[in-house]
């Protein structure tokens, strides 16, 4: 498995009258998305609404995106969960189902004993059980236990933790864990406003949601850096960075969602008791869609 580019968290469609997962929808978006150019998805991320799915949804949301993501694209789902016993299961479970890596965020419950010996117990429990990579994911966002660069540098040395996804928004944070991050660790952003800023930094890529939104423009960054037309990297960035501050951003899921429908994706609802947006959210998204020229639907894979 290669641990770099842009890749997407993708979103977790469902059906309007039973609410169950929607997996004809699931499968044609992923479709269109694996033409895009994009290095690989994670499935049952944050913006997948990872805390509202059930432990046998996640496993077929790996199934149903295996027969179809490319043997190049990474396939990551998202495992974490408040127990060590938990994550380990459900980190098997995706394992054989034909997850190439997992995403797992810190235990945050009890948070005010989650130290950094606790956390390491039980990531190195949880890498010496499982079969494929692990990628932490430091998202202080909503899990407010932050992966520190200290515990990178004792942690990345592992041979089954493949990096870290920095979804913090800070771009000295991030530079923090990578001058932490062992060889062979890589480091992904989270935001994607950083993405050019993250890869001058030195990230190996993204996991951005912005990607779903705008999946070749955020090849395009990826890909005219790594060639050197910096300039170019540069102005597609600044045209697509407000799909993350203004969508991703400050309207959530749903508004990803919402972003989806308006592009000839499936987006649909949320699961509660995440609520839909408001007619001055999809007024909002509508904007930002059409200030970065993707209304037309020609950019969509």
């Amino acid at each position: 498995m290669s641990l770099e580019g842009v890749i997407l968290p993708v979103t977790t469609p469902y059906d309007a009258s039973s609410g169950e997962i929607a997996p004809v929808h699931f499968r044609d978006n992923l479709r269109a998305w694996r033409g895009t150019g994009v290095h690989g998805f994670v499935v049952a991320g944050s913006t997948g609404e990872s805390p509202l799915l059930d432990e046998h949804e996640i496993v077929q949301l790996v199934e149903w995106a295996r027969d179809i993501a490319a043997p190049e694209q990474a396939l990551i789902a998202g495992t974490g969960a408040e127990s060590t016993r938990a994550t380990i299961r459900a980190t098997r479970a995706v394992a054989e189902a034909g997850a190439d890596a997992v995403l797992v965020r810190a235990p945050a419950y009890y948070r005010p004993l989650m130290d950094a010996e606790t956390l390491r117990q039980h990531f190195e429990a949880l890498a010496d059980a499982s079969p494929i990579p692990i990628i932490l994911y430091n998202i202080p966002k909503f899990v407010p236990v932050e992966i520190v660069p200290g515990l990178l540098a004792e942690l990345g040395s592992h041979p089954k933790i493949a990096g870290i996804k920095d979804s913090s928004g800070d771009l000295k944070v991030l530079g923090a864990l990578l001058d932490a991050a062992p060889p062979g660790c890589r480091v992904l952003v989270g935001s994607g406003a950083l993405l050019y800023a993250a890869l001058e930094t030195g990230a190996a890529g993204g996991i951005i949601a912005m990607g779903c939104i705008a999946p070749r423009q955020s090849v395009e960054v990826y890909e005219g850096f790594r060639a050197g037309a910096v300039g170019k990297a540069g102005a597609v960035q600044g045209r697509i960075t407000p799909l993350h501050t203004k969508i991703v951003r400050d309207l959530g899921v749903a508004g990803v969602k919402y972003a989806l429908d308006a592009l000839g994706y499936f987006g649909g609802e949320v699961r509660p008791p995440l609520r839909p947006l408001d007619d001055r959210g999809r007024a909002q998204v509508r904007e930002e869609l059409a200030r970065a020229g993707l209304l037309s639907g020609e950019d969509r894979g």
